[in-house]
């Protein structure tokens, strides 16, 4: 018996504690976990987030302009030559001709200011209209990022319903391998011993070479299907899922949901366009208030210094130095006249505000048309995927008994195969049926405004 190298037992050492740190990421999960996981890991879903917290972050911005605003000032000046004022010569010397004018050096090589501003905003119409507007606009973000989440639970649902169809449709064609695998072999025996031809036998190996390459497809199908989910989910491709849900614990409650009235406001299509209309009517209001004063309070106080020497500007205690001064007022701006840019711009709102009654009148008619074509669309789906259904039983049936007479030396092996041809097709019709009636199951919910985004 060979022994073991030591490189080679530290190698296998190596191996075992690097596989036991790697992360394991395979999961299990049904539709509403799936759902939850996108919830906290779509791409939209985190960009809608983001824009929630930018319009929020905007709205205090916009808020803090109505607070006291206060403004620390410090500065030290060096001139290095002063202005100079001219003066008439007869102010210095009364002797001097008339028209004669000395310049007269003004100020201190250094000067200083320190102080302290305060204004405070005491009206403002445009200030207190864009207050209930930069409020609206944070309650369209919220509206937008509702409509996220119902687009991503949408893209995740179809995605989990394509893995679900195509799993059931793997499972149905590993069924169908299994039974032509045991038709091969019965009819290789039956013709070794004479009781069929040849033909026969090679008939049912071409079928069973058709079922073995389905099911390749069917496999990746159920493959691509899974990525898919993945993408939508916001989930790593280098991760693994496997979904838990079966088709009997899906809940549906079709025949309520086809008796349902739609309403506009469960739309949030519509939700979003009553709030641009709410801000573009805020927004005529806001140019509108710019016709009113405004008045505002300020405040400043400080010291100031001018002395030739740089050193005593360190002495801030002391007053002959650093002269106090204090300012309090009110400023009144009363509009007069800007061009005629605020009348134009009220012009502009009220087209816009046009312009969007149209579209919500537009946006009603596509609803009502919406939800009428998909509750049809559903309801013939559902006729389909009964009729596809029954077909398929009634497919199997005649399998087995082409398949029993055949046994019995009283049917052909040529109407077992069309039988069995017959038979997949009608499984492969259900499942088709099957995965358009989910489907238009999805659409129909979004257009009555119903479908779940918890």
């Amino acid at each position: 018996m060979k022994r073991f190298k030591p490189f080679m037992l530290l190698s296998l050492l190596f191996a075992s504690f690097s596989l036991f740190g790697q992360e394991v990421h395979d999961y299990k999960l049904s539709l509403q976990e799936c759902l939850d996981y996108a919830i906290e890991h779509n791409e939209n879903i985190i960009m809608a987030n983001l824009e929630m917290a930018s319009s929020k972050a905007k709205t205090g911005e916009y808020l803090s302009a109505g607070f006291p605003q206060i403004d620390g000032i410090a500065a030290i000046n060096k001139n290095f030559i002063l202005r100079k004022a001219f003066l008439p010569a007869q102010f210095i010397d009364p002797s001097a001709p008339e028209g004669e004018f000395v310049e007269i050096a003004f100020g201190t090589p250094y000067t200083g200011d320190v102080g302290l501003n305060v204004s405070q905003m005491i009206f403002n119409g445009s200030y207190f209209v864009g207050v209930k507007a930069s409020k609206t606009y944070q309650e369209l973000s919220r509206k937008d990022h509702i409509k996220s989440k119902i687009d991503v639970t949408e893209a995740v649902t179809k995605a989990y319903y394509s893995v679900l169809v195509n799993q059931m449709l793997l499972e149905t064609v590993t069924s169908n391998y299994s039974r032509l695998d045991s038709l091969v072999r019965e009819t290789s025996i039956m013709q070794e011993n004479g009781f069929v031809e040849l033909l026969d036998l090679n008939r049912t190996k071409v079928e069973f070479n058709n079922i073995q390459t389905k099911k390749a497809n069917s496999l990746r199908a159920v493959e691509i299907s899974k990525e898919l989910l993945k993408f939508q989910m916001g989930m790593p491709m280098d991760y693994t899922i496997e979904i838990s849900d079966k088709f009997s614990d899906l809940d549906f409650n079709l025949e309520e949901e086809l008796k349902m009235e739609y309403n506009y406001q469960g739309r949030i299509e519509y939700s979003i366009l009553q709030t641009n209309t709410l801000l573009a009517e805020m927004e005529m209001k806001n140019n509108k208030s710019q016709y009113l004063p405004s008045l505002d309070f300020s405040f400043s106080w400080g010291m100031n210094a001018g002395v030739s020497d740089f050193s005593k500007m360190s002495e801030l205690s002391n007053r002959r130095v650093w002269p106090e001064y204090r300012l309090a007022g009110l400023t009144l701006k009363m509009p007069i006249f800007d061009g005629l840019y605020k009348g134009k711009k009220i012009q502009q709102n009220k087209i816009k505000i046009k312009q969007l009654d149209y579209q919500r009148k537009m946006l009603e008619n596509s609803i009502h048309m919406e939800v009428n074509q998909m509750r049809k669309s559903l309801a013939i789906n559902l006729d389909q995927l009964k009729s596809q259904e029954e077909n398929s039983k009634l497919a199997a049936s005649v399998y087995n008994q082409t398949k029993i007479k055949y046994q019995e030396g009283v049917g052909t092996n040529l109407e077992v195969i069309d039988a069995d041809n017959a038979y997949k097709q009608a499984q492969s019709n259900y499942f088709n049926a099957l995965y358009d009636a989910l489907i238009a199951h999805v659409d129909y919910q979004k257009a009555l405004g119903i479908l779940k985004i918890d």
